[in-house]
């Protein structure tokens, strides 16, 4: 019915730069607002980036900051992150989300729909 697929993952050496690509398809979402969110082993699922739909507006945990960049293309209904300058603690499982509901983009549980996740390893 709704569906994100999530592309780009991958291993990169540190200080190398991956971009994941998240397209959605299905119904319309009850807001454009769109986000990536991570998961690393032993830790809780955390705020990465969000965009609203112009994608003039963007968000980014303080951690990626200066590193990532969240972009969009909505003729492809496609959200893209694109990662330089990667760290070892960037090693994680990347979710796309969407649905957002709320005032808050960077709150997991403010998003209705999630992609599977996609696989980044960073070593050197």
């Amino acid at each position: 019915q709704v569906e994100l697929v999530e592309s780009g993952g991958g291993l990169v050496q540190a200080g190398g730069s991956l971009r994941l690509s998240c397209a959605a398809s299905g119904r319309t979402f009850r807001s454009p607002v769109m986000g990536w969110f991570r998961q690393a082993p032993g830790k809780e699922r955390e705020f990465v980036a969000a965009i609203s739909r112009s994608g003039t507006s963007t968000d980014y945990a303080d951690s990626v900051k200066g590193r990532f960049t969240i972009s969009r293309d909505n003729a492809k209904n496609t959200v893209y992150l694109q990662m330089n300058s990667m760290k070892p603690e960037d090693t994680a499982v990347y979710y796309c989300a969407a649905d957002h509901v709320g005032r808050r983009p960077d709150r997991a549980y403010e998003y209705g729909d999630w992609g599977q996740g996609t696989q980044v390893t960073v070593s050197s």
